[in-house]
């Protein structure tokens, strides 16, 4: 019995602070009233214990190119090419880009490794995995070849323009603020936008100076009612990891995470906070890409100005089958890009009449995607198993944390805000 106690006193998160506080439940409550149209649901019972997006929506596996190996530089020349008169505008800034933003860096020199050198270098995690993520999420993959003015751009042309437009490109931040996301956010988060809008969110996946952004867009749970106002949950989040260069057709390179925690509830069963365990892995911020603005505009501050977005728009749009995008739902989409609006899909439409009221929540129980299964194929995911579950749905054995470490690749740096929008970076 004492080893027991002390193993859970190990396993155990400290829970003091553990409330999501009111500001940041009107807050979420509003972000969701904004791009839906629809109120956040709070309450656990209401909230589906598993999703995903449909086989076609999931996000592909693009590359993040690697400020180290000169970011989207080849796209863009072929891009100059066509649009800018062969003048190199666009892959001159890119080059300057790519190069500006170094830091100190120490290395050992000499016999045995005996002297320090300190040198100024572009960190090795800097890049484009945010914009390949960001775009990843909005947009499906570019299927064929389209010409402009005499050039050729491949489908894997298009995702490097993709990833170049989106890198610098305001985001919608659902929760990051340099801190671990508190549980109880975390849940009402992934269930309220993957759950019931099966809309996939983006997601920095390792707390600390590095970033390192992925779209998550599946999730399975298993949960154990601790009581009237506790709940215990295990959940399992499907993400899409970068590739190791950009095909022509990208591979679809899942991975998971494994999260446990304990979820606090009010009286009325709303989710009112929450803690990790010491097994779980945690994250420090979830953001959703919204529509690209210009570079060197607002919401697009930092951008590459020789690129228009409205081209490599239309470029994208050339080379995806419209039945693609009819079933393709994204928030804040171009007028050129609601294309769902009228179309049968699974789960809430994003507002695209901004001029509408809020609608009562549509509750969901439970997925409609099927049982889970293991990770055998993209669209599956192992559900974790809740021990001694007094409340418990039970799909397959538990599955814990990632099976396959992180590429050791480039990503550009960013410091979160606490702004309703900003720019998420690497």
């Amino acid at each position: 019995m004492g080893t027991s106690l002390v193993f859970v006193a190990i396993l155990a998160a400290n829970s003091v602070g553990s409330d999501i506080g009111e500001q940041k439940i009107e807050k979420q409550n509003q972000i969701f009233q904004k791009w839906w149209g629809n109120e956040m649901v709070w309450k656990f019972d209401d909230l589906p214990t598993k999703s995903k997006v449909v086989e076609s929506r999931i996000p592909y596996s693009g590359h993040i190119y690697p400020d180290t190996a000169g970011g989207t530089v080849n796209a863009l020349s072929k891009y100059d090419w066509a649009f800018n008169g062969r003048s190199g505008r666009a892959a001159a800034f890119e080059r300057w880009d790519t190069t500006a933003f170094q830091e100190p860096e120490s290395t050992r020199r000499g016999l045995f490794g005996l002297f320090a050198v300190r040198r100024m270098s572009t960190p090795h995690w800097h890049g484009h995995r945010n914009g390949w993520a960001a775009a990843a999420i909005r947009h499906a993959e570019p299927k064929q070849s389209v010409k402009r003015n005499g050039v050729v751009f491949t489908p894997a042309d298009i995702k490097a323009l993709l990833a170049e437009i989106y890198t610098y490109n305001d985001t919608q931040m659902l929760d990051g603020d340099g801190s671990y996301i508190n549980a109880g956010t975390f849940h009402a988060l992934l269930t309220n936008w993957l759950g019931r809008g099966k809309h996939p969110i983006g997601m920095e996946a390792d707390p600390g100076k590095e970033k390192w952004n992925y779209p998550i867009y599946a999730y399975s749970t298993t949960f154990a009612k601790r009581g009237s106002n506790q709940v215990e949950v295990k959940m399992n989040a499907a993400y899409a990891n970068s590739s190791n260069g950009e095909y022509q057709q990208s591979p679809r390179l899942k991975r998971i995470k494994y999260f446990h925690y304990m979820l606090e509830l009010s009286d009325a069963g709303d989710i009112v906070g929450g803690y990790y365990y010491r097994d779980s892995s945690r994250i420090d911020m979830l953001w959703i890409p919204v529509s690209p603005k210009q570079g060197r505009q607002p919401g697009n501050e930092r951008g590459n100005p020789h690129v228009d977005v409205n081209e490599v728009l239309a470029i994208w749009r050339a080379s995806v089958p419209q039945s693609d995008r009819e079933i393709w739902p994204c928030i804040d989409a171009s007028p050129q890009d609601r294309l769902f609006a009228n179309a049968e899909i699974d789960g809430l439409k994003p507002l695209t009449d901004f001029s509408v009221t809020v609608a009562k929540p549509v509750v969901e129980n439970q997925s409609t995607d099927g049982d889970a299964a293991t990770e055998g194929t993209a669209d599956t995911i192992e559900t974790p198993v809740a021990e001694n579950a007094a409340v418990t749905t039970v799909d397959s054995s538990e599955t814990n944390a990632d099976a396959v470490s992180l590429e050791a690749a480039a990503e550009e740096n960013a410091v979160p805000t606490t702004t309703e929008t900003t720019s998420v970076e690497g």
